[in-house]
């Protein structure tokens, strides 16, 4: 028995079989099924035979499902042809503006927020944190607003420095809490960029997002 050079006994390398995909499983189902039929009549009563409307119920059947899981497969491609797979599907998102969640990147100018109240509470406030989770202000959002302009300023109006900010919305019920909700907020797309693991779009600022996680596109607004 041969060793290797570190006293270990080679190990055979495995392979992989592929997994069959559904197409070739129906196909092998299909086969089964003229073999079971085919059985079927070879070993029936002749004085009893089997009535041809049952085998036609048995076709119709098999015929059924294999419809089926071609209809699913198709579903699947559909799903699957509508998500970015390349640059030139997302050519056309430089320019615009994407609804995005997650952590904002402020450098002084206002940062267009899209804020999801409750549809029944009495009032909504803006809740904004760094990037460290801390707390930094905490003001009313005017009711059944779509859009907010945060001018990036604390609770006493004072300037906030630039950087990465959280934004959340509190909603009120009779001075309860009802829920807190992150804030998809708009930002410019400067750029597209493919990897391995599919498109990341860079926004104003420098921050980068990942195209499948883009909510919405809108043209920016004017200057």
């Amino acid at each position: 028995m041969e060793v290797n050079s570190v006293g270990q006994t080679p190990q055979s390398v495995s392979s992989t079989t592929p997994e069959p995909s559904a197409n070739s499983a129906l196909t092998s189902d299909f086969e089964t099924f003229l073999r079971m039929l085919t059985t079927q009549l070879e070993n029936q009563d002749p004085l009893n035979p089997i009535e041809s409307s049952d085998y036609a119920v048995q076709l119709a059947t098999f015929s059924g499902v294999e419809q089926q899981v071609r209809t699913n497969d198709l579903l699947q491609e559909m799903i699957a042809g509508n998500s970015p797979t390349g640059l030139s599907d997302v050519a056309g998102w430089v320019g615009m503006e994407a609804r995005v969640a997650g952590v904002a990147r402020f450098d002084g100018t206002p940062v267009t927020l899209a804020p999801n109240m409750d549809a029944a509470s009495d009032s909504a406030y803006l809740v904004v944190r760094d990037a460290s989770g801390q707390f930094v202000s905490r003001e009313q959002l005017p009711s059944n607003a779509t859009t907010v302009l945060w001018a990036g300023t604390s609770d006493t109006g004072a300037p906030l420095p630039p950087g990465d900010y959280l934004f959340e919305v509190e909603s009120v019920t009779n001075g309860e809490v009802t829920s807190i909700k992150q804030i998809e907020y708009y930002s410019l797309i400067t750029e597209a960029r493919l990897n391995s693991d599919g498109i990341d779009l860079v926004l104003n600022g420098g921050a980068t997002v990942s195209a499948e996680n883009v909510q919405a596109l809108r043209s920016p607004a004017p200057i």
